[in-house]
């Protein structure tokens, strides 16, 4: 997005057209913006917005309208294929019902580029249709500069999450916009999340020069690997000692010359794939698999899925929302079934949820979602107290975990993941539906940090 374009502006026209289904006039937009724009300037956003694709224009002159784009995304919960569900109860039974297997060369050797599909064409076509961006022809990393502040928190805290990292959302941007450690937290999260933070800058800023390489994957590996690993000289190198699998009957390859074999074909088959979404998922599968690292193999191939779709201007992947258990029953299914099809659902809903975070689609997506229904008052009363009291980010954090004991335990990770969204996202344009005075925002506003 240009800058000089005003993003609460943005946000205001498109609450005010989603008013009109069937499209409306200038006039009629105008009227509904809770503040008024010059003429001029809400033309040249309705223009920027034409342009990026998020609202299209239909007649001319005077018949002018203005509605969304038809482009809408599905499943807001996670669900499995039948296959997939099959596949979850197998991984599930106890370890001891599990039989015991090695590394199957055949499982990669197998895979043809541009001949073998992990995803169906159905899925591609469908995936690019959700994921592109306006910057498609623009150099390459355009798009992920352009959010880049969002992107680093989103993908820094959701890749570590995944690992049972513990820092919540606000402590991740605490972290990474203020340099600000949690107090009480282990010191290899802290240093996890700060890692990701450079990896993925190395991602963005050379996004034209990445390709699946050896450059790039020790790199990436070296970068999320600092200080976490009992032999430090074993960051962006291959292992030359055995690794086991936690809670798995797998046993990957101990072989140092096989692991490098493997490795490099991993990457010229990557390399060679021409859909960007098949390379993601498929690096998704095979650096796992292969475990070519001591460790942090599983975040090598997270970021590692979003190469193609940085260098393409893509909406990145980030992980947002994904489960923990599933993902792992995803590989775990990977490891001992060579079976994708687990992994595969919860690439395509994940991929999703990062494009209705980033390609603004969150306003088309269809019905409220059911679970922010069902807490919608405890949202708006604790949000409206966070920012009555002027606290900042310590002393909300506190507030929102308090609250979040009154919720079911089940539900109050989603619940405190939710409302911190909701106040990292809080600006001048949305401070209304928590009857909000500017004057109240702005000086919290002074004191969240």
């Amino acid at each position: 997005m240009s800058k000089k374009v005003h993003q609460n502006e943005i946000d205001l026209i498109l609450d005010a057209i989603k008013h009109f289904p069937e499209g409306a006039s200038l006039e009629k937009i105008s009227n509904k913006l809770r503040s008024s724009l010059p003429k001029r300037t809400l033309q040249r956003r309705l223009a920027f917005l034409v342009k990026n694709k998020l609202v299209i224009v239909e007649g001319e002159a005077r018949a002018r309208r203005y509605r969304f784009e038809a482009r809408q995304l599905v499943n807001k919960e996670l669900t499995l294929s039948s296959e997939a569900k099959k596949l979850q109860k197998k991984i599930l039974q106890p370890i001891q019902n599990r039989q015991y297997v090695g590394y199957n060369r055949n499982f990669l050797d197998n895979y043809r580029p541009n001949v073998t599909y992990y995803l169906p064409l159905s899925v591609r076509s469908y995936l690019s249709e959700i994921g592109r961006s306006p910057d498609g022809k623009r150099p390459a990393g355009t798009y992920a500069r352009q959010i880049f502040n969002r992107l680093l928190i989103d993908l820094s805290w959701n890749s570590s999450r995944l690992e049972g990292n513990t820092y919540s959302l606000l402590e991740t941007r605490r972290l990474l916009e203020l340099g600000k450690a949690t107090e009480g937290k282990n010191a290899k999260e802290t240093q996890m999340i700060l890692n990701h933070k450079g990896a993925i800058e190395f991602l963005v800023e050379l996004a034209d020069d990445l390709r699946f390489n050896r450059y790039t994957i020790f790199n990436l590996h070296a970068l999320l690997a600092n200080d976490l690993l009992p032999n430090q000289a074993a960051c962006g190198r291959l292992r030359t000692i055995a690794v086991g699998i936690g809670q798995s009957v797998y046993f990957p390859l101990e072989v140092p010359q096989l692991i490098d074999e493997c490795f490099q074909q991993i990457l010229d088959t990557a390399q060679a794939i021409e859909n960007p979404f098949e390379q993601a998922f498929f690096v998704m599968v095979h650096l796992p698999y292969l475990q070519p690292f001591e460790d942090v193999n599983k975040r090598v191939s997270r970021l590692a899925a979003n190469i193609p779709l940085i260098s393409q201007n893509l909406c990145p992947l980030s992980f947002v929302d994904v489960p923990e258990e599933i993902y792992i029953n995803g590989l775990l299914c990977v490891y001992e079934l060579n079976r994708i099809e687990l992994l595969r659902d919860v690439f395509i809903w994940a991929y999703e949820r990062s494009c209705s975070a980033y390609l603004a689609t969150r306003n088309v997506i269809g019905e409220p979602d059911p679970f922010r229904m069902r807490y919608r008052s405890l949202i708006f009363e604790i949000v409206a107290n966070i920012v009555h009291g002027c606290m900042d980010k310590k002393t909300a954090l506190e507030a929102i975990e308090q609250h979040a004991q009154g919720v079911p335990t089940e539900d109050r990770t989603r619940f405190i993941e939710i409302i911190e969204s909701e106040i990292l996202g809080l600006h001048e344009g949305s401070i209304a539906r928590y009857k909000l005075r500017p004057s109240e925002y702005t000086a919290w506003k002074k004191q969240f940090v």
